[in-house]
């Protein structure tokens, strides 16, 4: 006989959406945040005591590198849809659990505590939606003109995760027959009954935008004439048995997913370039889904960034690389490297610093899972303007 203390509890995690408001080349989950795909940290999450079962719904073309992502916790990926309800509800046929909670993979900074309410409250009350109470006046608006507003004392901001039992949400979702939802809570509540609110967290907010990916740095302003930039890139280790960082091959048991040479220091150098001379991202200029960028070396693109940015009317003044990873051993390599990055943006060799270490056994580079660089660099304005 099935308990509330010994029910199964599963968790799907949608993330087989673009991310497209981002405006970035690739799926928003997949770019980097504080040091690691923001996708990771979601997972990392649930890998916990009273979740059992962790599915992850990816899209065709990411299927890949999510599975990369979802291997070392354990977890299984399945293909989703063209649209979110679609993709919950393929999850939804893989779930085992007596309790599913659903969570959008774009919320990285929930806490356990939070996926413990929700888990408490369906053994409770048969749901449990994460929410907040609204703090501002909300209106309607028609042409440009507030025509009403509302109580805000009955008005919520939904979030996920969103827990039920897994034979209600299944059966709503087949009732569904098809239809377009944003919300499991509201196929929840048309098919099933009034779903329970769970106090929700206001840090959990949902990566939509660019600037959610700053992790709470400040942007740098103009300084007169000097202009300074900041470069983040992140690859997972795949099968392969070398990588290149700072333009150097160097022997390793693994090599780094990407569609170029997957070079993670140019990689956060050249968006650090562009970011300082205020232009497009690295991705606008050598997008992944370029096939003459198959294989292509880092070191190139970032040379083709220098003349984007000369022709913005700036040049580098210096630069400052730091590397984490686990594996390789990065120090008899360094020196090469910073000949490398000298030579490709134009500057002496003293003007050009790479720092490598590891994460002390923490997080996605201390589980030996792939290589993050950062990079921050100053330019001064050219000489021919």
């Amino acid at each position: 006989m099935t308990t509330a203390k010994n029910l199964k509890v599963s968790a799907i995690i949608a993330a087989a959406g673009k991310g497209e408001r981002a405006g970035f080349s690739k799926n928003k989950l997949l770019a980097p945040l504080c040091g690691a795909p923001a996708l990771w940290h979601t997972l990392e999450k649930f890998d916990m005591p009273g979740v059992d079962e962790v599915i992850i719904a990816a899209s065709e073309y990411d299927f890949e590198e999510i599975s990369l992502l979802a291997a070392p916790f354990g977890y299984k990926v399945v293909v989703g849809g063209a649209t979110r309800t679609e993709s919950v509800k393929r999850a939804l046929n893989a779930v085992t659990g007596d309790i599913v909670l659903i969570h959008d993979g774009a919320r990285p900074f929930l806490s356990r505590a939070l996926i413990e309410r929700c888990i408490d409250s369906v053994k409770r009350f048969g749901s449990g939606v994460c929410a907040l109470p609204c703090t501002d006046t909300i209106a309607t608006s028609n042409y440009g003109l507030i025509t009403g507003c509302h109580d805000r004392r009955a008005l919520y901001r939904v979030q996920t995760p969103q827990g039920f039992f897994t034979a209600d949400i299944r059966r709503a979702y087949e009732q569904a027959d098809g239809n377009e939802y944003t919300d499991d809570s509201r196929i929840y509540c048309e098919f099933c009954g009034l779903p329970r609110v769970v106090e929700g967290e206001e840090s959990n907010k949902k990566l939509t935008y660019a600037g959610d990916f700053d992790c709470g740095l400040p942007a740098l302003p103009s300084a007169g004439a000097v202009r300074a930039g900041f470069g983040a890139d992140v690859h997972a280790f795949c099968g392969g048995n070398s990588v290149v960082l700072g333009g150097v091959k160097i022997p390793c048991g693994k090599s780094l997913k990407a569609h170029s040479d997957g070079d993670v220091v140019f990689h956060a150098i050249t968006d650090a370039l562009l970011s300082a001379a205020g232009l497009k991202d690295i991705g606008h200029y050598f997008p992944d889904t370029d096939p003459a960028l198959e294989g292509a070396g880092s070191a190139h693109m970032c040379a083709a960034a220098i003349k984007e940015v000369k022709k913005a009317g700036y040049a580098p003044l210096n630069i400052s690389v730091s590397v984490q990873a686990e594996e390789p051993r990065l120090a008899p390599h360094i020196e090469k490297m910073t000949q490398n990055i000298a030579h490709v943006l134009g500057i002496p060799q003293n003007s050009v610093a790479v720092a490598a270490g590891t994460c002390e056994k923490l997080g996605f580079v201390g589980r030996g899972l792939g290589i993050t660089a950062y990079a921050v660099v100053l330019l001064k304005e050219a000489a021919n303007g």
